[in-house]
């Protein structure tokens, strides 16, 4: 860990505990003003402030401890803030927890609910704004050069490059390349040595997936000669295998990957998630269910709704329904559009001024309303809200072996590809972040996506 990032590290413990007991402090005079007792109920308790002061050191000191368990007080680089303010969330949640079950044991404490919810909502507000405040001091430290981490990048292909532009481009990640290698050789073993002598080196992150095992192992050697961290970019099709269940057979380790966390009890608790949410979803968006009909209708003749077949989980054929978008038969059109496709480098066709698409439907594609009504979809099974794109049968014919992967879940209505760049990015990128996806599986992680997919839609310059 860097200098730095032990400074605003050790900072952000006192900062935290200060705030925590700030956030007690307020709901306590909150609970006792004048606009609380005219407003809401009048004060029917007692509760003097230094006794109440006691406990609230003790429980922040508590709540401290969660917090470093949770991995709050790291200040590493390139960390969402989106990652921050979960964390905090569910801290400050199990520290408010631990309060609860302390109240319940020894009610003598005092009797205020209000008090509870009210500290453990300050608390998430004060401590979220105190590490934005940080995490904007650090960026605007690493603009500087201060606390950047030096690396060597092993690599020179799509993905070394892409991550060398990155750390160029954007100096909020922390990190500046200060030598780049192919592979292991002789000139890079002198490079880093030289580097490392002038303390200019903090790491090597080896970000070509494809080097022999040799040279990976001599990379490692090379690393911890010097006292440098290693990291690496794994393959997303085949080094991302984390979901292995050991069983002993005749005292033989049996060993099996499992295609996804969605097996077992997995899978029940994304289908009770997916019809809560579907739900929710139709109830927020009711208005819309009965005004995008009519536009629909005026813009141009035929149906409203457009149902298409599409492959779901296991190879399943279901129907999809969507608003339509595109003029009537537009399906008869497309064999005459093939030659048109833009979307390289995979079975999907995607053409950007499609002469298909109707006025009304360039506003529900870019805004995505035309999937509207997958959360039917949804709600009968055939779909998840997040998971792969469902394709059409004539698309996954033409799938190779490592895109049957896709297959393994239920199609979703959005996903990994979905936030990481829509439609621009090419077949196989999307495959690696749906199958990424599919062998990281958790519902934190499909909050996480539904949570910025509005944000994906707003900013992005085309439709999935």
């Amino acid at each position: 860990m860097k200098k730095s990032e032990i400074i605003f590290s050790i900072i952000l413990v006192p900062l935290d505990y200060a705030l925590l007991v700030l956030a007690g402090i307020s709901a306590y005079f909150t609970r006792y003003s004048q606009i609380y007792e005219e407003n809401i109920r009048e004060v029917v308790f007692s509760l003097p402030f230094g006794n109440y002061l006691k406990y609230v050191y003790g429980f922040a000191f508590l709540w401290i401890i969660i917090f470093a368990i949770s991995g709050l007080f790291s200040m590493r680089p390139a960390k969402s803030m989106f990652g921050v303010l979960n964390k905090i969330f569910l801290a400050c949640s199990t520290g408010a927890l631990a309060v609860i079950v302390v109240f319940f044991f020894s009610r003598e404490l005092f009797s205020s609910r209000f008090i509870v919810l009210a500290a453990w909502v300050l608390s998430i507000f004060y401590t979220f704004i105190a590490h934005l405040l940080l995490r904007y001091l650090q960026k605007a430290a690493y603009k500087k050069g201060i606390g950047v981490h030096r690396i060597a990048l092993i690599g020179t292909d799509k993905t070394s490059n892409e991550l060398a532009l990155a750390f160029a481009s954007q100096t909020k990640l922390g990190y500046k390349i200060v030598c780049q290698s192919a592979g292991f050789d002789r000139g890079l073993e002198a490079q880093v040595r030289e580097l490392n002598e002038k303390n200019l080196l903090d790491e090597i992150i080896q970000t070509d997936s494809n080097l022999s095992r040799e040279e990976v192992i001599k990379l490692i050697d090379l690393a911890n000669e010097y006292h440098l961290d290693f990291k690496y970019a794994a393959d997303l099709l085949g080094a991302h295998r984390t979901n292995i269940d050991v069983k002993t057979i005749i005292g033989i380790p049996i060993i099996e990957i499992k295609k996804t966390p969605l097996d077992g009890w997995g899978r029940v608790i994304k289908r009770i998630f997916d019809i809560f949410g579907s739900i929710l979803a139709m109830i927020v968006l009711a208005p819309l269910f009965l005004v995008l009909p009519i536009i629909i209708s005026i813009d141009s003749p035929g149906p409203v709704i457009y149902k298409t077949n599409r492959v779901g989980a296991t190879g399943k054929k279901f129907y999809l329904y969507k608003w339509r978008s595109m003029v009537d038969g537009a399906e008869k059109m497309k064999k005459e559009l093939m030659d048109s496709n833009e979307r390289a480098g995979g079975p999907l066709f995607k053409m950007v001024n499609d002469p298909r698409i109707t006025r009304v439907g360039k506003f529900l594609r870019r805004t995505s309303l035309d999937e509207i009504p997958n959360f039917w979809n949804v709600l009968f099974g055939n779909m998840s809200l997040v998971g792969p794109r469902p394709h059409e049968p004539a698309e996954v014919e033409k799938y190779e072996k490592h895109h049957k992967k896709l297959l393994d879940i239920k199609p979703g209505i959005t996903g990994m590809a979905q936030i990481s760049g829509r439609s621009t990015l090419d077949f196989d990128e999307e495959a690696k972040l749906d199958t990424l996806y599919i062998e990281t599986w958790s519902i934190k992680l499909d909050i996480i996506i539904l949570f910025k997919t509005p944000l994906a839609v707003l900013f992005s310059k085309t439709a999935a």
